[in-house]
């Protein structure tokens, strides 16, 4: 007799007779003849006895068919049979209508997912097919059954849930040095160690396409500059020897002459050593400039993921002292200030200035001068970013000024945000690890459940209830997925896991991951604590003290879980402040779907991100810092701030760096300007009117340079609506 059915989720469940009955009842009600309750009890019992202890649904199903097929009632099995295909179709149909959609490259929030992504190239194709048949897989089989009616009912959403059965990571901060060093092997092919720096731009372009490949997330370099300045210096050796040749004299005497910089002087009135030196000098310094050029050009060039996407890569700079890790840093600014190809601003990588009192902030410092000019490419072109070194929770007493490996004690993050540096399971480093996985939750939705509830105090108190609820399923959610992830071996990520990843050099081709993978983080995320806070007390916490007070206990006690959840599963969790693309209009979409139009909670298209302040609310910059910085020291899973400025800002380096003034006073982690930035992709004439469309000299539309979260999009084409009227009502901060 059956005991167990096996659903098509994967999920055994009791034998339950009366749906039987229900499926005959139904097929009998839709003929002529009408039901036959005596009929209907008959092939139930000898379906239920016929059968083994466990089945499938369509094993039951079959034996269904079977018996009313033997019966009188050839039109009752016709009409089950009917009934049968209709629901297999019905399921196929969801499926059918998104590849349509995708085959006929519609602009929607499908196709729009990933702005850094061309869904309508073939690739792209490929691509969605895959990720649009995949998730159902993840959902039938994969997830808990928890999981997967929080996901269905909005609470929850995993992020990366497509390539969840590939058991691959989300991301990882190269350490270069190990590449540049030693080489590698990946694929069929190998590298060499780099000799010059030309070869170690190529090699870190080769590096950061390789793992994406390899990984779901973004890629980084957490120390650009350190690991570039040792092949400055053997390139002027380089130079060195060529004029050695020339010469016909040893200079071996110059291979390790001081510098105090390398910066390109006339060789008028120089003579002797002084003038082969300074020759030397210049010829490096042009070698490294296109070194760096060529660097930036193929990072907006080069594809991965089956060549439909540019490679998500992030490289932080900014603190190596030394005159080689200078002229890497000054040719990077350099070249990425002059623009690629006809003077576009580069997507990628998104850069990362280093931001340190005592090296690279204050005016006595060694790199200010590079500092100064990092903001003023900040002001033409968006990069880099700044990472508050001198943040209290961005510090590390292992840091040393005179360590020429201080590097491993700096803080670096991704450019969509995601930050890893504390550790539970090794050396607290961002270095060669990276975040696991993460989900972030809908806290607006558990809001809006307790709105009705008349007594404030009752009703933040459910919502507590609610949220630790979530927090708790979250938490089992991520570690579900940890314990599928590290049965994955180590073959099947040759890059990530030969070269990248800390303790992975110990790890055989067929062994697991599990022995490394630990030392990186589960992220639980949130959105929409604006939108929360609203439906809680009737305000945001850019407008309301109150509203700021109770915004502070929700992520605060979000941490103190993630801490709790820390201890209880022996894993790194972290709070994300989640940089929402594609998720900022799903969530609302849904929830105003359920709930109707709530003004300032679902009223919009989208959430606000994160912890931020909503994108239309007037406000300095200087109240935006305020309210929005107790949240960094919480959200240690990665956050960012910006500010929106008005004008042309090309000119402007002293506003990027008042930003940056207020990030330090602030204790805010890490934070960008955005500011309007046209461009004529056809004759490079830019200007940052926000009324002009067209070139006005070739009335061609122009690119608008955008931020979407924290990296950089050259059209709005790829956005989706979500993103798109958040875009709309962003406002300037004044």
């Amino acid at each position: 007799m059956i005991q167990l059915v096996e659903k098509r989720d994967g999920r055994v469940v009791g034998y339950n007779e009366e749906k039987i009955k229900a499926a005959i009842r139904k097929a009998m009600l839709s003929t002529d003849v009408g039901e036959d309750e005596s009929l209907i009890q008959r092939i139930t019992d000898r379906v239920g006895c016929v059968g083994k202890d466990r089945m499938t649904v369509e094993e039951i199903q079959d034996r269904v068919e079977i018996e009313l097929m033997k019966s009188a009632r050839k039109d009752v099995a016709k009409r089950y049979i009917a009934y049968r295909d209709q629901r297999s179709i019905a399921r196929r149909a969801k499926t059918r209508d998104i590849f349509l959609e995708i085959i006929e490259a519609k602009s929607n929030d499908i196709t729009r997912e990933n702005a850094n992504m061309n869904a309508d190239s073939p690739a792209g194709m490929m691509m969605k097919f895959a990720s649009e048949t995949t998730k159902p897989f993840v959902d039938d089989y994969l997830l808990s059954q928890e999981a997967k009616t929080a996901v269905k009912n909005n609470y929850i959403h995993i992020h990366d849930k497509d390539y969840y059965p590939t058991k691959s990571l989300t991301c990882v901060q190269h350490p270069l040095d190990r590449i540049l060093e030693n080489g590698f092997i990946a694929g069929h092919g190998e590298s060499r160690p780099a000799k010059r720096i030309e070869t170690a731009a190529v090699l870190a372009c080769i590096s950061l396409e390789t793992a994406q490949n390899e990984m779901h997330g973004g890629q980084a370099i957490p120390a650009f500059d350190f690991y570039l300045a040792p092949f400055v210096r053997a390139s002027l050796i380089e130079e060195l020897k060529t004029l050695e040749a020339f010469e016909e004299r040893d200079l071996s005497h110059l291979y390790e002459a001081e510098l105090d910089d390398y910066l390109r002087r006339d060789l008028k009135g120089l003579e002797g050593d002084e003038r082969l030196l300074q020759h030397a000098v210049n010829r490096t310094v042009g070698r490294v400039h296109q070194a760096m050029e060529a660097f930036i050009h193929n990072m907006n060039t080069i594809h991965s993921r089956g060549g439909n996407q540019v490679v998500f890569s992030s490289i932080n700079y900014g603190t190596d002292t030394s005159a080689e890790g200078r002229c890497v840093i000054r040719e990077l600014l350099q070249t990425t200030y002059e623009g690629v190809g006809n003077g576009s601003t580069a997507i990628f990588p998104i850069q990362i200035w280093k931001k340190k009192r005592g090296v690279s902030y204050l005016p006595d410092d060694r790199n200010y001068d590079l500092y100064r000019m990092a903001c003023r490419v900040s002001a033409r072109r968006f990069f880099p970013n700044f990472l508050n070194l001198d943040a209290t929770f961005n510090q590390d007493d292992a840091w040393r000024a005179d360590d020429p490996k201080r590097y491993l004690h700096e803080v670096a993050t991704m450019g969509c945000r995601t930050r890893v540096y504390e550790n539970r399971y090794g050396a607290k480093t961002s270095v060669g690890r990276g975040n696991i996985s993460f989900t972030t939750i809908n806290i607006v939705r558990l809001a809006i459940e307790v709105m009705a509830i008349k007594d404030p105090q009752e009703r933040i108190e459910r919502f507590f209830q609610s949220l630790d609820n979530m927090l708790e399923l979250t938490a089992r959610q991520l570690d579900d997925r940890f314990q599928f992830q590290k049965t994955a071996l180590a073959k099947q990520f040759p890059m990530v896991m030969t070269a990248l990843w800390n303790g992975a050099d110990r790890l055989a081709p067929n062994d697991t991951i599990e022995s490394v993978i630990n030392q990186g983080t589960l992220g639980i995320g949130f959105i929409g604590l604006a939108e929360t806070l609203i439906a809680l007390t009737g305000h945001h916490h850019g407008e309301s003290e109150e509203a700021q007070a109770l915004g502070l206990r929700i992520v605060s006690h979000m941490r103190s879980r993630a801490n709790e959840f820390s201890e209880r599963y022996e894993h790194n969790y972290s709070i994300l402040a989640t940089p929402a693309e594609g998720l900022s209009g799903r969530f609302t979409k849904r929830d105003r779907a359920t709930y109707g139009v709530i003004p300032g909670v679902t009223d919009k298209d989208y959430y606000t991100n994160s912890n931020h302040v909503p994108v239309y609310y007037h406000c300095s910059p200087r109240h935006k810092a305020k309210i929005e910085a107790p949240y960094h020291e919480m959200t240690r899973g990665g956050h960012i701030f910006y500010v929106e400025i008005d004008g042309d800002a090309t000119h402007n380096e002293e506003a990027i760096a008042q930003i940056v003034d207020l990030m330090d006073r602030h204790n805010i982690g890490y934070g960008s300007v955005n500011h309007n930035r046209n461009h004529c992709p056809k004759c490079g004439y830019e200007n940052a009117d926000t009324t002009q469309t067209h070139c006005p000299k070739c009335n061609i539309p122009f690119e608008t340079i955008q931020r979407i979260t924290g990296y950089l999009v050259g059209t709005t084409d790829r956005w989706n609506s979500g993103k798109l009227a958040e875009l709309h009502d962003r406002i300037v901060h004044k």
